[in-house]
C-alpha cells in the first residue's frame, strides 16, 4: 500500500499482457543503465492475468510465426514501424529467456510447449518480482492528475489513497471480457488525460443471426468459405476461411475476423450486411457450369446427394429445406429457376445477422486512442509527456491467431525501454 507521500518513479496502470511487458522491459533497461527504478504496477482486479489465462483456450497463443502490419487494423504505417521494433524472434527469444519455450502449431500460432497459459502468466510475474517491481491488485485507479508543480509528474487516485509518481503507462486494455477487468475505464482516463478516443466496438467476436435459418440444426460443423462484408454498399471486406456453425448463429476463425467490421458500422448505425460464399473454390460461371454437367452426368441422383460432392450432405438439406426446395428431388429434374435460386445461395447468401454476442465474448476492442497521438517510437503520448499507452487501449486491433499479444509485446517493449 502507498502512502500520500510516497514517490514512484513510474507507475503502470493495468497489469494484463502490455502492462507486465512494458514493466519487466523498463526495469531491464534501467538495470543495463545501472539506475534503480522505482516501478508499480497497479490493478484493480484481486488476482492477476485473468485475460492471459483464458486466452488460447487456457493454452495463450503468444505470438503467430508471421506477423506483418497487414495482419492488423488501425494506422498501418504506424503499425508497421511498431512491430519492426519488436518481431517475432525477439517475442521467441525473450519468452526462452523467461524459461518459457515456444511451439508452432501447424496455423502458425505458437504456444508455450506446455500447453498451459498458466506457464507464460507465472514467468511473467516471478521475471517482475525478481527485477523488484511492486505488483499491487485491488488497486483500481479513479483518476490521473497531471502535476503543475516544480517536480511536475503525475497524482494517482486509487482504491487505497493516492500515489504520486514521475512517469505513467496506460496499459489498461479495452472493454473486451469485462470479468477480466478490462471495462473499458481506462479510456475515461485517457479522455481526461486531453486524448481522443475513437469508438470501440466488440472484435473477435461470434455473430447472432436471426433464429428462422438453419444454424442451430448444423450447430458444431464448420466449412471453408469466403466471407464479405459491405457497409453502406460499399466493399469492406472480403476474406476466406473456416466457418463454425453454433446454436446462436456463426463463429470460427472468419467469422471472428470479420466481426469487427460489423460491429463498427453497427455501432455508428451504418447498413452493413455479410455475405458468404460456400463454394469459394468456384467462380459463378464454373458453379453454373457444375449443375449442368452433374445434371447431364449423374440425372437420377437426388439434389442434395449432388450438392454432397461440394458441401456437406447435412448443410445441403438444410439449404433446401431453407429454399422449400425437395432435397429428394433428381438433379435434372430441378426447376432452372429452382437451380439458379440454389446456386445464388451457394455462392451469395445473405446472412441475417441479428448482434453480435457483446462484450462478454469478444477476444479484443477495435478502437481506442487513436495511434496519431502517440511517439511510435516510444509510445509516449505526443499531448502529455511522460504519458505511454500501450496495449489494446490504442486503436490497433488484430487478427485472431496471437497477433493481439504480439501488439502486446511490440508496445510493452517500446515503452519500457524508453523510460
Amino acid at each position: 500500500m502507498f502512502m500520500e507521500n510516497d514517490r514512484q518513479d513510474v507507475a503502470v496502470i493495468g497489469a494484463g499482457a502490455a502492462g507486465l511487458a512494458a514493466s519487466i522491459f523498463a526495469a531491464e533497461a534501467a538495470a543495463r543503465e545501472g539506475l534503480s527504478l522505482k516501478i508499480v504496477l497497479l490493478d484493480g482486479a484481486k488476482t492477476l492475468g485473468a485475460k492471459i489465462l483464458v486466452s488460447g483456450g487456457g493454452r495463450c497463443n503468444v505470438t503467430h510465426d508471421v506477423v506483418s502490419a497487414t495482419d492488423f487494423f488501425g494506422n498501418r504505417h504506424i503499425i508497421k514501424n511498431v512491430l519492426a521494433a519488436f518481431p517475432v524472434q525477439a517475442t521467441i527469444e525473450w519468452f526462452a529467456s523467461l524459461g518459457v519455450d515456444l511451439k508452432r502449431e501447424e496455423t502458425g500460432k505458437l504456444f508455450p510447449v506446455t500447453d498451459k497459459a498458466r506457464t507464460v502468466l507465472t514467468a511473467l510475474v516471478n521475471r517482475c518480482y525478481e527485477l523488484g517491481v511492486a505488483i499491487c491488485l485491488d488497486h483500481r485507479v479513479a483518476e490521473v492528475v497531471c502535476l503543475a508543480d516544480s517536480e511536475g509528474g503525475f497524482r494517482i487516485h486509487h482504491t487505497h489513497g493516492t500515489l504520486s509518481v514521475k512517469k505513467v503507462i496506460l496499459a489498461t486494455g479495452g472493454r473486451s471480457l469485462p470479468k477480466t477487468g478490462s471495462d473499458g475505464f481506462g479510456y475515461e482516463l485517457a479522455r481526461r488525460l486531453g486524448h481522443q478516443v475513437n469508438t470501440p466496438a466488440p472484435a473477435l467476436t461470434p455473430l447472432v443471426l436471426d433464429e428462422t435459418l438453419f444454424h442451430k440444426d448444423l450447430s458444431g460443423i464448420s466449412q471453408e468459405v469466403e466471407l464479405t462484408t459491405t457497409v453502406q454498399g460499399q466493399r469492406v471486406d472480403r476474406r476466406t476461411g473456416s466457418l463454425l456453425w453454433t446454436h446462436f448463429g456463426i463463429s470460427g476463425p472468419v467469422v471472428m475476423d470479420a466481426s469487427r467490421f460489423w460491429t463498427g458500422a453497427h455501432e455508428k448505425g451504418e447498413a452493413v450486411e455479410l455475405c458468404v460464399n460456400f463454394l469459394p473454390a468456384l467462380t459463378q460461371e464454373v458453379a453454373r457450369q457444375w449443375f449442368i454437367e452433374q445434371a447431364a452426368e449423374a440425372p437420377r441422383r437426388s439434389v442434395t446427394k449432388t450438392l454432397a460432392r461440394l458441401v456437406t450432405e447435412r448443410f445441403a438439406e438444410s439449404l433446401c429445406r431453407y429454399l422449400g426446395i425437395n432435397r429428394q428431388t433428381a438433379i435434372a429434374q430441378l426447376p432452372r429457376e429452382d437451380r439458379d435460386r440454389l446456386r445464388a445461395a451457394l455462392t451469395k447468401f445473405r446472412l441475417p445477422v441479428q448482434q453480435d454476442r457483446g462484450w462478454n465474448y469478444a477476444e479484443v476492442t477495435a478502437g481506442g486512442v487513436p495511434l496519431e497521438e502517440i511517439n511510435f517510437r516510444t509510445m509516449e503520448s505526443k499531448l502529455v509527456p511522460s504519458l505511454y499507452l500501450v496495449g489494446e487501449i490504442l486503436d490497433c486491433d488484430g487478427c485472431i491467431g496471437g497477433f493481439n499479444f504480439q501488439w502486446a509485446w511490440a508496445t510493452g517493449w517500446l515503452a519500457g525501454k524508453a523510460l
